[in-house]
């Protein structure tokens, strides 16, 4: 089914990393039932990375968030609060999406 797509704004994204999939589920369980975001998704990842003059090279699961924009301040809070390292990834962007998931996203995920 193709549907018209939305302008960026309704949507949007936003990534963190952490170590284990138990911190991934804790940081996702708690965004959604806070109603800070509609879905989270966890991947396994590898990264390879410099932390403080060493070189890195680690297992971690990325969580993808699906928020709105009115949103994304208290989301970035919690997750910042909750999260179990020092500097913890955070990127943001608003991305294009079908009108309905748009409406489902903006409306909490209810």
């Amino acid at each position: 089914m193709n549907e018209p797509v939305n302008a960026p704004g309704p949507v949007w994204i936003a990534v963190t990393t952490v170590s284990t999939a138990d911190d991934a589920a804790t940081l996702a369980r708690m965004a959604v039932e806070r109603g800070l975001a509609a879905c989270v998704q966890i991947e396994a990842i590898r990264s390879i990375y410099d932390w403080q003059g060493r070189l890195c090279d680690d297992c971690e699961h990325r969580l993808t968030f699906k928020t709105s924009a009115n949103r994304l301040r208290a989301l970035s809070d919690a997750v910042h609060q909750a999260h179990p390292y020092d500097l913890p990834q955070w990127l943001a962007w608003p991305a294009q999406a079908s009108a309905g998931y748009g409406r489902w996203v903006e409306s909490g995920g209810c």
